[in-house]
């Protein structure tokens, strides 16, 4: 973590003057790579407003952290903050408090710092790959992101408030506007959960102030779950002392209460809850479907994540044979990728089926089987990528 003074803190952040502001956006060119948005290298276009931006897979060969100018984009509405006064900014906390306060960025920083390295994953994140097909943004596997976030913790934020007896939920909500009537986007965790000393309101990202698109200038972490709870351009924090029943807790983002969130294909009724902690995952970044040489061993990688622990083992099948252990690489903590790699031998003339599976610290596996769910939340299932030895 860089270590920063308060002078070159607000000078990072971009508040030595008036505040940071985007220019409008360009229109989008009408190709899939778009480079038109503010802050953002190329990205796979899915929706230019509320703006869906996914970062194209290949980039995940390159190293665990993902580039803030190449990390995934979602809103859910296109009322979305272009500018933020941070010398008028606060962070508002409310509610079952003792005493209602609010905080500047200036305040934010003057408290004591942690810094995690965690993925960011939406929940629909490879919803393309759901048989049958689901409705929603047809993500491919680029809706995640790893980052080192540097922040405050939540807990701290809420002892200074004074959290009351008996309090149920923390509600967050952001800078961004509902159009209409359509309710305000807000999520909520369990008063534990909120004050566990992980959850973190972070106003850095790899070192640097967060994009306006990635939730300038505070969002919060949520380390190890799916990215809804992770609000941008954070603004409200309000203590409820009953469960939430807005409907983005109540309504939205509601899945099976089965494991790994399976139902049978077509299944509209069913036990729900709100999505909440990632799965294992993991990935073969270094080649895709195609040719490998056939005289001579050859080289595979990639990255996994444990979701809401860390990775223990990667292990690759070929043809449905033995799972052989990957080499990991360093481990960054809990909660982000981690790399992996294996040689492979030399493969007999025709087509091979090469299978990744992750196991994490708390035992979870990936599994073969196909994951269903109407929403398309939460694959997990293990990938395969099909070769030639040519």
């Amino acid at each position: 973590m860089a270590d920063w003074g308060r002078r070159d803190a607000l000078a990072a952040l971009g508040v030595a003057g008036a505040g940071l502001a985007l220019p409008g956006w360009a229109q989008a060119r009408p190709l899939p790579l778009v480079r038109s948005f503010p802050q953002k290298g190329a990205m796979l276009l899915q929706r230019s407003r509320a703006p869906l931006l996914e970062t194209p897979f290949e980039l995940f060969d390159q190293g665990v952290i993902t580039p803030n100018d190449r990390f995934f984009v979602r809103w859910h509405y296109g009322d979305i903050p272009l500018s933020v006064d941070i010398d008028a900014f606060r962070l508002r906390v409310d509610g079952a408090v003792n005493g209602r306060l609010a905080f500047s960025i200036a305040d934010l920083l003057k408290m004591p710092r942690v810094e995690v390295t965690a993925i960011n994953q939406c929940s629909g994140n490879s919803r393309a790959y759901f048989s049958p097909r689901v409705p929603g943004a047809q993500w491919g596997h680029g809706a995640m992101g790893n980052a080192r976030w540097t922040g405050v913790r939540l807990k701290d934020v809420l002892d200074r408030a004074g959290v009351k007896a008996g309090a149920k939920a923390i509600r967050f909500a952001g800078l961004d506007r509902p159009p209409g009537d359509a309710p305000w986007f807000a999520k909520s965790l369990a008063v534990d959960h909120a004050r566990d000393g992980e959850v973190m309101i972070a106003f850095a990202m790899n070192g640097q102030a967060l994009p306006m698109l990635n939730g300038f200038p505070i969002r919060l972490v949520v380390p190890g779950w799916y990215s809804t709870y992770w609000i941008k351009a954070l603004d409200h924090i309000e203590v409820l002392d009953a469960p939430d029943d807005n409907f983005w807790m109540a309504k939205a983002y509601q899945i099976p209460a089965a494991p790994r969130a399976r139902v049978a294909p077509g299944t509209k009724e069913f036990p729900k809850l709100p999505i909440n902690k990632m799965l294992p995952r993991s990935f073969i970044t270094n080649r895709g479907d195609g040719s490998v040489p056939i005289d001579a061993p050859f080289s595979v990688r990639g990255i996994a994540m444990g979701g809401a622990s860390g990775v223990a083992r990667v292990e690759l099948s070929v043809d449905g044979g033995a799972w052989r252990a990957a080499t990991l690489g360093p481990d960054m903590g809990t909660y982000s990728f981690r790399r992996w790699s294996l040689m492979l031998p030399k493969l007999a003339r025709g087509t091979h089926k090469i299978a990744v599976r992750a196991t994490n610290n708390a035992g979870d596996t990936q599994l073969p089987d196909p994951i269903w769910n109407p929403s398309g939340y939460m694959l997990s299932t293990i990938e395969t990528i099909t070769v030639q030895a040519a």
